[in-house]
């Protein structure tokens, strides 16, 4: 059914009746066995998520904050190794998870500006190939699994470097087939079937290789693929049901 309801609501009408399950949910799976680290909060188990194939996985929606297991690990990445949440920066989110989206707007020590093409929770709808800023604006920017979505993911990329500030730097994951050399692209499949098969969701036009770091590089960004979570004991990774073999893509202006 959980599956069902992805695959079958639009995304903005899902962002907004998930925002009410969220307020619910804590108390039908309250427990103790894993833990949301960006709320400090435990439950029994946690939901599945994922719309299709390999992109379908169990036990990993946090039924209160609705992270996924990414979310986590970028959470617990800007806790232990950055100055996210201390120094002042001007920040630019693209397609904000809901996970975040009030904690970082009330942070003090950020200028929060949320950008997305239709989500009812973003302050600006732009297309990001053509991204309304001007050059040079953002400290930080935050593009989560975006890219595998736009038509030119090389054009997106080189606007997410024109409208980072000189020293800023930014996250930009996106699904990841390890055993891909080269990121995967074929323009002639275009059915919603197809798309599903060859990479991994339905609303997906590419399924990007180990060439990904390249892909960004060749934008202009300094690129480090951290380990983060390789760093963390069996343990957590479990208790905060994590994303084993995840690399951080940072990436720096």
């Amino acid at each position: 059914m959980f599956h069902f309801l992805l695959r079958t609501i639009p995304r903005p009408i899902l962002i907004t009746f998930s925002l009410w399950f969220s307020k619910i949910a804590p108390l039908i799976y309250k427990g103790s066995k894993y833990t949301d680290p960006i709320s400090g909060k435990s439950y029994r188990k946690f939901l599945p998520y994922g719309y299709s194939g390999k992109a379908k996985r169990k036990n990993v929606l946090c039924p209160g904050s609705l992270s996924l297991e990414r979310h986590r690990l970028l959470w617990l990445y800007l806790q232990n190794k950055t100055d996210f949440f201390t120094k002042n920066y001007k920040m630019l989110h693209i397609a904000p998870e809901q996970c975040f989206y009030k904690l970082f707007k009330a942070m003090k020590n950020i200028d929060y500006t949320t950008g997305d093409y239709n989500s009812p929770i973003a302050d600006v709808h732009f297309d990001l190939h053509k991204a309304p800023f001007a050059d040079n604006t953002y400290d930080v920017i935050f593009c989560n699994h975006v890219l595998e979505h736009v038509e030119d993911d090389a054009q997106c990329m080189r606007e997410l470097y024109r409208i980072m500030k000189p020293g800023g730097w930014g996250i930009f994951q996106v699904p990841l087939d390890v055993t891909r050399a080269k990121t995967y692209e074929d323009k002639s499949i275009t059915s919603e079937a197809d798309r599903e098969i060859h990479f991994w969701q339905k609303d997906h036009v590419r399924l990007f290789g180990l060439d990904y770091k390249d892909r960004l590089a060749a934008a202009g960004f300094n690129v480090t693929v951290d380990d983060y979570v390789n760093q963390l004991s069996p343990a957590d990774v479990d208790k905060f049901r994590l994303p084993a073999g995840e690399m951080l893509y940072v990436c720096r202006k």
